[in-house]
């Protein structure tokens, strides 16, 4: 991994003076987007769609990422070989998983997509986003601009899409996990952020949906005679909301199936479960038998017919 000082001048953050960030909020045909300042350091702040958090920039610290399940999210990335990566973001917002991923992975090709025109357009003027090529935005819906994305050319996707406070129903079915396993490299790593609450009903049919569909990519596999890793699943989250005592957010994870070639990461790996327990707010890595058991009997979710 490269340090910040051996890197050109031209990807720092460090010197980016901000525009004037709106101190009303502001009105886009799909949220109302308002900012909340840090109140001890001007350069940190809380993009708010509609009054609820979505993304933490810190404009001197890329990695400085604040939310439980963002940290999750790069614990895993860190396990991934060191080099630049293929990442495309279902849900941008203030693109501050891609700021991070910048930082960590210089030269990496990103991709960013968002219904919000509006938003993303707001987010390269105020938050110190990495240019073009190195983090392309696109508006639209995310399983239309993940069709017209090239097959197996992602290391990672990462859908954190929100509508309403919700989950879109057609961005969880089998049919479009699916599309993101096309679009995957052999090996590659699907994360989602999966907000539920007790009894944790959608967390364990997205998760039921993921098991099936790695199944159906393994037997294809297998079918094909290949000597291959299998596709995999995998759930990290804090032991209280995987108990399902309270409301929280949940990290969902999958490995595409790969031949000759090593898949991303190992999700049973002691310094994967070691990296998450160090967490401020500590985690636990659910694999092999123990995702089957937290999935039951939940129903795998599929496109209305």
């Amino acid at each position: 991994m490269a340090s910040r000082s051996s890197r050109s001048s031209s990807r720092k953050p460090l010197t980016f003076q901000p525009p004037q960030v709106p101190t009303q909020p502001v009105t886009t045909n799909h949220a109302t987007i308002s900012i909340e300042m840090d109140r001890d350091n001007s350069r940190r702040m809380t993009l708010m769609l509609d009054g609820a958090p979505s993304s933490f920039i810190d404009l001197d610290d890329p990695t400085n990422v604040v939310f439980e399940y963002m940290e999750i999210y790069l614990c895993v990335i860190a396990q991934i070989s060191p080099g630049p990566l293929h990442v495309t973001h279902l849900g941008s917002a203030g693109s501050s998983m891609a700021r991070a991923i910048e930082a960590l992975r210089p030269d990496s090709r990103q991709i960013g997509i968002d219904i919000d025109a509006q938003l993303l357009e707001y987010s390269r003027q105020w938050f110190a986003l990495p240019r073009s090529p190195r983090l392309r935005l696109r508006a639209g819906d995310a399983r239309e601009q993940l069709e017209r994305i090239a097959d197996h050319s992602q290391d990672v996707i990462i859908r954190d899409a929100f509508s309403s406070g919700a989950i879109p129903e057609h961005l969880t079915s089998v049919q479009f996990t699916q599309l993101v396993f096309r679009k995957l490299k052999p090996g590659g790593l699907y994360l989602i952020n999966c907000a539920d609450k007790p009894p944790l009903s959608r967390a364990r049919s997205e998760v039921a949906t993921l098991l099936a569909q790695c199944a159906a990519a393994n037997a294809a596999a297998e079918w094909q005679g290949e000597e291959f890793h299998s596709a995999q699943t995998f759930v990290i989250a804090e032991p209280g909301i995987m108990k399902g005592r309270r409301y929280g957010n949940l990290v969902l994870g999958a490995l595409s199936p790969t031949g000759a070639t090593e898949p991303l990461l190992d999700p049973e790996s002691a310094t994967l479960g070691r990296a998450v327990r160090s967490l401020a707010v500590p985690a636990r890595v659910l694999m092999g038998d123990e995702v089957a058991q937290f999935a039951g009997t939940a129903a795998v979710l599929s496109d209305p017919e």
